[in-house]
């Protein structure tokens, strides 16, 4: 009787499939980077900690852990770091998916800090004698998962360098892994800013408990995936969803589009699909629906690249959507946020007359602006 092998399982399986399928271009960088992942799956597989107490000691961490990576003596993850289009957030979610951890993740770096802010400020009002809400906090999220995704991390805000620190040493010896993607070394982290010697602690934690891999891929996949590709598709029929599907897919460089949800103030905004920083939306759902600035601010922050589907043109008897459409284009310029469109027409021939009109003349100009190749070049503001 033949007995069949299983197939591999993890990120390098995944990577070499994509590479063999011409999906990405082989990198001996991100090569590199998957065999750390790799390792990392493979020490993780099943690992689910209890979650109710810090585990205090060598003894504490022999009962209530499975040991990973001892590469460099570091115990808690991964920080991914390096310029803009290398694929690091293709490689975390390769390794997200794979994950076999029972509790698990993924959420982009500002998103988390704002549920943390959220979450923190609920517990100090449902328990008003608390003095310290960061312990009941990080039980939380360690109740949710023991193994946390960060794309885009990123420390620009006075308020999160104050509570990382002290949340973060819960959360490791709350025996949480975090594998994150940054553009930023951790030394260079919050340079600059004020109060940041009470920050450096902080980082000295970083070091001490996450491996720091620099993939130093010299070229951006990313840019020269979409170089040459129209980026506004006019009139919006057929041919343009299939263009604009090619886009997609070029973006997604193999990976599996999924809905995503971002938390703005307490709110939800669905994101129907999302792949490797780009967000695809139809028109209807970004401007055809009471959204506000807030909300394109969290999308133009979190994504690097935004498709749009059937901009229709625009007039007083769409006012509202018009008006909308004009905050959300100024929200992803201001981010160098990279657009892809199917429409009705042109930019400029977008809003012809009547009231709103020359209201959108500076939108026009910007979208033909964003189409351009020094605009293409910019890197993204979180």
């Amino acid at each position: 009787m033949s007995s069949t092998v299983p197939p591999p399982s993890g990120v390098m399986p995944v990577y070499r499939a994509r590479v063999a399928a011409g999906a990405i271009t082989s990198d001996p960088a991100q090569a590199r980077a998957a065999e750390r992942l790799q390792d990392l799956w493979t020490k993780l597989r099943g690992y689910d900690p209890h979650p109710e107490k810090p585990a205090n000691g060598w003894l504490g961490k022999l009962l209530h852990r499975k040991q990973v990576d001892e590469m460099q003596d570091h115990s808690n993850g991964l920080y991914l770091v390096g310029e803009v289009g290398r694929g690091k957030s293709m490689l975390m979610d390769m390794f997200f998916e794979a994950a076999d951890v029972p509790r698990k993740k993924r959420i982009h770096f500002h998103q988390f800090m704002q549920d943390a802010h959220r979450r923190f400020q609920a517990i100090k009002r449902e328990n008003p004698d608390i003095d310290d809400p960061i312990p009941a906090l990080a039980d939380l999220i360690a109740g949710e998962a023991a193994l946390l995704c960060f794309d885009e991390f990123q420390v620009h805000d006075i308020v999160d360098a104050m509570i990382l620190g002290r949340l973060f040493e819960a959360l490791f010896a709350r025996l949480v892994v975090v594998v994150a993607t940054s553009n930023t070394l951790p030394g260079d982290l919050y340079r600059g800013k004020p109060g940041r010697d009470a920050f450096l602690p902080f980082i000295d934690l970083l070091k001490q408990n996450l491996d720091v891999l620099v993939l130093d891929a010299a070229r951006d996949y990313r840019r020269e995936r979409l170089h040459g590709l129209t980026s506004w598709y006019a009139p919006a029929d057929a041919e343009a969803d299939h263009a604009m599907d090619h886009v997609f897919s070029e973006l997604a460089a193999g990976g599996a589009p999924r809905a995503e949800t971002l938390s703005i103030s307490g709110r939800s905004l669905r994101v129907p699909l999302s792949v490797n920083g780009a967000a695809r939306f139809s028109f209807q759902a970004l401007c055809g629906t009471p959204l506000g600035p807030g909300d394109y601010l969290a999308l133009a922050t979190h994504y690097q690249t935004v498709l749009i589907d059937g901009i229709p043109r625009l007039s007083p008897d769409n006012f509202d959507a018009a008006r909308r459409f004009v905050t959300l284009i100024d929200a992803l310029y201001e981010h160098r946020v990279k657009l892809y469109a199917s429409a009705a027409a042109a930019p400029d021939d977008l809003y012809r007359a009547g009231e709103g009109a020359r209201m959108f003349e500076r939108t026009a100009s910007r979208l033909e602006e964003m189409q351009s190749a020094d605009y293409v070049r910019l890197p993204h503001l979180t």
